[in-house]
């Protein structure tokens, strides 16, 4: 019996299954770098989770750095992934420091900053939205000769957290405000954002958005899937719902997959797996919001690329990742259907009194998965601020239609109350 590889799984949350499972449809071992909001009792519950490596990625990169090189030479692992948005450059540069499988430092530099981005892209002669950076509050006054509406971003932000959309000018110098509080209050959490990062303006497209689920080996893209989110128009952009596949006519598509696919090459992204979301403008003209060198929305984007493609994306994301071919490169994959993502929407935030219909939701037969990330007592605070999704619900469908109609189901019945403000 042929000895099964070990990965290295840096800040993947335990409470998501879908990047565990297809560890263990694959026969691979994963050794978990815990988040710092997980814990030990569910971590070392996940599947093919064998052994758990505590890492300060965060608060201490290069002890971190040192700690997994001790024990790469204690005992070799054959490839190392990234489970968040965060843990993206770290895991680059242990990547390459150790001579496995992954990102370049500088790509991994380029995919977290959406400034940086931008300019790759303008240089690849690619779309772009006008833009610009503050590098300080006081610079607001920057941003003025962009066309408005204008939205206001951090420049390595994530999951659409302190994104805000101002429609004229009176309200922008508030709003760059705002934005650089909330990534000011986030200095030195866990989730990795800095002030100095600094706050990306950029023109507002009109237009629905979608999603692409990418894997990558040796420079070779495959866009997987493209999924619909629909029409995000702010103030805030909460992102509640996609569906999978696009349905969308072949030109469209493929003016995406073209422009996904030249984002990779203008960032350096060679290997791996990455989420990218992108705008279509006037319906019809795809350009790309961002790119993460990861797995979308914690892991459950693996789940709508594999009902709606055939594809195992998380399976060969790690394969990718030991430095082996992916199965889709050799075997063409069969679609199993409609699938659909529904994120319970936050609302007002507050204190979670109670969440109405999780119950009815779990044994639907439509429905692959329901997480349940928080409950009663839980505190939520409302976007622009993002303290995460109190329940995801995973569903697949014979059509489209049916996984919009359930959609509209859920949102009627699936929804959290708040303990009254006292």
């Amino acid at each position: 019996m042929s000895k099964r590889p070990k990965l290295v799984l840096v800040g993947q949350l335990s409470m998501y299954p879908w990047v565990f499972e297809a560890a263990k449809r694959a026969d691979i071992d994963l050794i978990l770098v815990p988040r710092g909001d997980d814990t030990e009792e569910s971590a070392g519950r996940a599947a093919a989770v064998v052994e758990l490596l505590p890492l300060d990625i965060e608060g201490n990169p290069e002890a971190a750095l040192s700690a997994l090189a001790d024990r790469y030479r204690r005992e070799p692992f054959d490839g190392i992934m990234a489970g968040n948005e965060q843990a993206v450059p770290f895991v680059a540069r242990a990547a390459g420091e150790l001579g496995l499988t992954g990102l370049t430092e500088e790509a991994a530099t380029v995919v977290r900053d959406k400034r940086s981005m931008r300019h790759h892209l303008l240089e690849a002669g690619l779309s772009a939205p006008g833009f610009v950076v503050i590098e300080d509050p006081d610079g607001w006054t920057d941003a003025l000769t962009l066309r408005f509406p204008v939205v206001i971003k951090p420049v390595n932000g994530h999951s659409s957290f302190g994104v805000i959309r101002v429609d004229d000018k009176d309200s922008l110098e508030q709003a760059v405000a705002r934005t650089w509080k909330l990534v000011e209050d986030h200095l030195g959490a866990d989730d990795g954002l800095a002030a100095e990062a600094g706050v990306l303006v950029e023109e507002y497209l009109d237009g629905p958005e979608i999603s692409a689920e990418s894997l990558v080996y040796h420079g070779q893209v495959r866009v997987c899937a493209i999924s619909w989110k629909g029409e995000l128009t702010g103030p805030y952009f909460q992102e509640t719902t996609l569906r999978a596949p696009a349905q969308l006519p072949a030109e469209i598509l493929a003016a995406v997959e073209a422009e996904v696919i030249g984002a990779h090459h203008a960032f350096g992204v060679t290997e791996g797996t990455t989420h990218t979301e992108l705008r279509l403008v006037g319906g019809v003209r795809p350009v790309l919001l961002e790119m993460g060198a990861r797995i979308g929305g914690g892991g459950y984007m693996a789940h709508l690329a594999h009902v709606s493609s055939g594809i195992d994306l998380a399976a060969d994301a790690l394969r990718i990742h030991l430095g082996r071919e992916p199965l889709c490169w050799r075997a063409e994959p069969v679609p199993a259907g409609h699938v659909a993502a529904y994120q319970v929407p936050v609302g007002s935030g507050g204190r979670i009194k109670h969440i109405h219909g999780v119950d009815s939701v779990r044994t639907d037969p439509r429905v692959d998965y329901v997480v349940e990330t928080m409950g009663p007592g839980a505190l939520l605070n409302p976007y622009p601020d993002f303290s995460g999704y109190p329940v995801i619900v995973l569903s697949r469908h014979g059509s489209d239609a049916e996984a919009e109609s359930y959609r509209d189901h859920l949102a009627r019945t699936l929804y959290v109350e708040y303990e009254e403000q006292g």
